[in-house]
């Protein structure tokens, strides 16, 4: 889904990087790739990249991640990414 951005400076993604074991999870859920591992901590690399799934929160196994879906959230994203295909949208999902 690459060129599909949240809106700047308004995604609600939180790190807690002393909770942060390191584990690396998020890395692997997220599907726009926002977060990286700094040495043995988690670090937001694309905070605007985030489309506030919630992938990375539900999968933090220490709660270091939290994030509340809002406007541009990836319903939005997503239906515009399906609208440009012309691939039919259910018009009660947003």
């Amino acid at each position: 889904m690459e060129g599909f951005r949240h809106f700047s400076g308004v995604t609600t993604l939180a790190l807690d990087s002393a909770a942060c074991i390191g584990c690396g999870i998020c890395t692997h859920v997220c599907p726009h790739g926002v977060m990286t591992l700094n040495g043995k901590k988690a670090k937001i690399a694309d905070k605007d990249g985030c489309m506030e799934c919630g992938a990375c929160a539900r999968n933090c196994p220490s709660g270091a991640l939290a994030v509340t879906p809002g406007v541009g959230c990836a319903a939005y994203i997503i239906q515009t990414w399906l609208k440009a295909k012309n691939i039919p949208v259910d018009a009660k999902c947003c």
